[in-house]
């Protein structure tokens, strides 16, 4: 009797157990692809907004009106002969309306509304002595308020993290069902057949044999079904937003350049899985029928 003969035999090719190992597989593999999606994009986005602030300040001068130009031209001067500064420079009254308006709308009107005079600021790799250059700041012009952007970066990276390992988590889980699902799926499919494993050892087949047969074909059952799964993840990430539009909260998800790899990387990862839990839930059934 070959291997195929004892698969047809213990694991047929349609019922329950088949449609739930199959559509669990693709399940899991959907969600998968966004679980891996969220945790690539949280790495790329930490990454992102790091980059966007580092080596980057920003000095608020809040003044009276008829001192607003002198603390300004005084500032400057400080930030110019200040060591560790690239350049720094002021910024018009557009580029400071285009900061306030994702908060308080496009036609804001500045003439109206006392705003700080903001000056932005590039440093060198090493920075300057920021403890000094604040002094230094509140002796020349009391108004002004050198940010490094630290209290900015700091809460950035930890949600990122967060996030990151909240999407690796949730794979773990994934993975766990999974395995789960293809463990109970072969313990109902081996008890079922009981008496047709005593048949088989009477006629000389090792638990080992009908084990692998048993094997090969759940693991093909849940590969499929990842390659389905996967697949349909795959394409439900490219029918979000495209990542360079920039024009939704969504455009930060996804995948990109090699990145879209990693959905192909599923199946196989649920074939061993499901190689793995078939195995060892079939001799343990296998060993407890007599």
């Amino acid at each position: 009797m070959t291997r195929t003969d004892v698969t047809r035999l213990v694991v047929p090719r349609s019922g329950r157990g088949v449609w739930l190992v199959g559509l669990s597989a693709a399940a899991m593999a959907f969600l998968a692809v966004f679980a891996l999606a969220l945790s690539v994009s949280a790495a790329r986005l930490a990454q992102n907004w790091q980059a966007a602030l580092l080596q980057t300040a920003t000095v608020r001068i809040s003044a009276p009106p008829e001192e607003m130009a002198e603390q300004t031209a005084l500032v400057l001067e400080v930030l110019r002969t200040t060591p560790g500064i690239v350049a720094a420079r002021e910024m018009t009254d557009n580029e400071q309306a285009g900061l306030l308006e994702a908060w308080l709308g496009p036609d804001l009107p500045l003439d109206a509304l006392p705003l700080p005079r903001l000056i932005d600021v590039t440093e060198t790799p090493d920075g300057p002595d920021r403890q000094g250059l604040r002094l230094r700041l509140s002796a020349e012009a009391p108004g002004a308020v050198y940010d490094d952007h630290t209290r900015w970066r700091r809460p950035l990276a930890e949600g990122a993290a967060r996030l990151r390992q909240l999407a690796n988590l949730s794979l773990v889980l994934i993975g766990s069902v999974m395995a789960a699902i293809v463990m109970l799926a072969s313990s109902a499919s081996l008890a079922s057949n009981a008496q047709v494993i005593r048949v088989l050892r009477l006629v000389g087949a090792q638990d080992r044999f009908i084990a692998r047969a048993f094997v090969r074909r759940m693991t093909l059952r849940a590969t499929l079904g990842a390659a389905a799964g996967a697949g349909a993840g795959a394409v439900a990430m490219m029918l979000l937003p495209d990542p360079a539009s920039g024009s939704s909260v969504f455009s930060g998800l996804g995948f990109q350049g090699l990145g879209w790899l990693l959905p192909l990387s599923l199946p196989v990862v649920t074939a061993l899985l499901a190689w793995a839990a078939a195995k060892a839930t079939a001799l343990g059934v296998l060993k407890g029928v007599t």
